[in-house]
């Protein structure tokens, strides 16, 4: 594996984490606040954990797929 492409996992990590986390602590403050979750945050945190077990499942997948 090459510095490029070992800096680039880590981005594409980082982001999946970051996404995660931001989803979970605007859900927090908002049931904190306002003791309720919007419908649109809703979505947010859908499409954070979509594309989150995205980047962590298709590097799996190809990780299978190589290996055989």
């Amino acid at each position: 594996m090459t510095m490029k492409n070992n800096g680039f996992k880590i981005s594409q990590y980082a982001c999946a984490v970051l996404l995660i986390t931001s989803s979970i602590a605007l859900v927090t403050y908002q049931v904190v606040e306002i003791n309720d979750v919007a419908g649109g945050l809703l979505y947010y945190v859908a499409q954070s954990f979509l594309l989150a077990g995205s980047i962590f499942g298709l590097d799996q997948y190809i990780k299978i797929l190589k290996k055989n």
